[in-house]
């Protein structure tokens, strides 16, 4: 699950496992948030973890507005899938991870790297 700014670009965060129910989703969303602060807008895909009531209440309850991509739209949310693309051919597509720890472990270095020493175009 990738998370970034659509503004700058800034990779904020990865979380790597192997369900990702939105219970999981809105917790990793919260930790982030208390870091960064909660965003005016999240754009997302249509899937379970993002349009069932746990999700939308959440964002409710902190006032954030949904902005969901059309089915079969992946365009509408080029920065994301030109995030996951470039995660996937510089980081999972390289390793065969012996647990979830390792996983997040190389995925947070990756993204540090990602975030600091390339440039966003």
């Amino acid at each position: 699950f990738n998370v970034i700014d659509d503004f700058n670009r800034e990779g904020l965060g990865i979380d790597f496992a192997v369900s990702l129910p939105a219970g999981r989703v809105t917790r990793y969303l919260g930790n982030l948030a208390e870091y960064h602060g909660y965003p005016l807008t999240i754009r997302v895909v249509n899937g379970p973890e993002f349009t069932g009531k746990t999700f939308i209440d959440w964002a409710k309850s902190h006032g954030i507005t949904m902005g969901y991509i059309q089915l079969g739209s992946p365009y509408q949310d080029g920065y994301v899938e030109r995030f996951n693309r470039t995660c996937r051919t510089e980081v999972l597509d390289l390793y065969l991870f012996n647990n979830l720890v390792q996983g997040r472990r190389i995925t947070e270095e990756w993204l540090t790297i990602y975030n600091t020493e390339r440039p966003h175009s």
